[in-house]
């Protein structure tokens, strides 16, 4: 129908089905109506004062506006995304229908451009705080890991290879420390995003004078974005939202590498609940640690996300286009994908138990305390390069009699004659000579 279109009177021809249905983001961004709603209601608060809408007319809308957004969670109102472009005409639309042309009156004085603006940066404002909360809880549980495992040693690893020593209260430390720098991100982002884009119209504002300084303060934002060319045509807010995501899930997917590992037969660091994993249909020996591969799997669907909305805006002219009707599909994937990942971990965590005795063991085994070893001998007098040379022959002679470096300590020691602690030096001063020799 053409009376559903804002701009009809310019075209002669109804938008063939194929445009209008590929044109439409409604089945989208019908998720932001309750931002529409409060955004609506603050501006007719404007044109009331401005006399372009009266008193009575601007509590009929609100009304109706308030009954529709109840509407439209309640599943009331098919969304028909051939009929209507997007959540702004369909609730417009709904709006005329209760009302007649008393409610054409919400249109006066706006753009779908700053109404779309407004609405997501309301939008990630408000899941900015549930993402907050939600990375404060998975940093509680991995400070309580620590502190329950603090006694606890464990082999810790670079290159997957063993390195040395260390606590396991440490490794959760080092994810908390992540995490809290993610918090101080979210909350560096909401700085920058917080400002309103209400009364930049469709690129230059409006000839009604309406009051932006009011609506921004309404709404609970810190200010208005000054230049209006700016306040619609840019993304930048989802841009680095997006990014912020990334950051989370990279995290996440890292502490679900180790958990994966962790679980495996070959490690069994630990042991995750029977309602957290699942087995094979052909083996009955699996168990699974589904939660943790699914998570890290979705790392890449928030990374997509992010790459998906630069590439929307990398060559886009100034100001407002429709491609940038795309945008909103990669911020609510980002924003739901890694507030639900952060959540699961946070639950999982709860319900994994860790093989402290076998960490024990794996940290005293093998060749793990050779790093120690060194630095022993260095705070005897060796100098670090000749230290690190020594105790590499003294490992090369365990591997080769599967002993240990303080066998061939104590070994080498007796052979010598000497005390456990002069070994060093005896050693350093008989490889400066075996050097000078060689040189000669």
């Amino acid at each position: 129908m053409v009376s559903n279109k804002t701009w009809w009177g310019r075209f002669k021809k109804n938008l063939d089905p194929v445009a209008a249905k590929i044109n439409s983001s409604l089945l989208t961004d019908y998720i932001l109506h309750r931002y529409e709603l409060a955004v609506s209601v603050a501006h007719l608060k404007v044109l009331s004062c401005r006399g372009i809408i009266n008193k009575q007319e601007e509590q009929k809308i609100i009304t109706a506006l308030k009954d529709i957004s109840d509407e439209i969670d309640a599943n009331k109102h098919e969304l028909d995304d051939i009929e209507f472009e997007d959540i702004h005409l369909f609730i417009e639309h709904l709006l005329i229908e209760k009302l007649g042309d008393i409610g054409k009156g919400l249109r006066s004085g706006r753009s779908r451009n700053e109404q779309i603006s407004c609405n997501m940066r309301m939008y990630l404002i408000e899941k900015s705080q549930e993402l907050s909360l939600t990375l404060n809880a998975l940093i509680a549980v991995l400070s309580n890991l620590s502190d329950t495992h603090k006694n606890v040693s464990m082999p810790s690893y670079t290159h997957l290879q063993q390195a040395q020593p260390i606590a396991l209260s440490s490794y959760f430390m080092a994810y908390v420390g992540m995490l809290t720098r993610d918090l101080s991100r979210v909350a560096s982002w909401k700085e920058r995003a917080n400002f309103c884009p209400y009364g930049a119209g469709a690129i230059s504002g409006s000839l009604l004078s309406l009051d932006r300084e009011f609506v921004a303060k309404e709404l609970g934002f810190a200010g208005i974005i000054e230049n209006t060319i700016d306040a619609i045509s840019d993304r930048d807010f989802i841009i680095e939202w997006c990014f912020v995501c990334s950051t989370i899930m990279v995290h996440m997917s890292r502490l679900c590498e180790d958990m994966i590992l962790w679980q495996t037969s070959e490690f069994g660091f630990i042991s995750i609940d029977d309602s957290f994993c699942s087995g094979s249909a052909f083996m009955p020996n699996k168990k699974n640690p589904v939660v943790f591969e699914v998570v890290r799997g979705k790392s890449g669907r928030v990374f997509g996300s992010l790459m998906e909305i630069l590439t929307i805006m990398k060559a886009m002219p100034m100001a407002y286009n429709k491609d940038m009707q795309e945008d909103k599909g990669a911020m609510f994937n980002a924003t739901n994908t890694t507030i639900s990942s952060v959540n699961a971990i946070t639950f999982l965590l709860k319900n994994v138990k860790f093989n402290t005795k076998l960490m024990e063991e794996k940290a005293t085994s093998g060749f793990i305390e050779a790093g120690g070893i060194v630095e022993g001998l260095v705070l005897k007098g060796v100098p670090f390069r000749d230290a690190q040379h020594i105790v590499g022959l003294w490992i090369s002679q365990a591997a080769e009699k599967n002993g240990t470096i303080k066998d061939v300590m104590i070994e080498r020691a007796v052979q010598k004659g000497c005390r456990l602690d002069e070994l060093g030096l005896i050693e350093l001063s008989e490889l400066l000579a075996k050097r000078d020799s060689d040189e000669n």
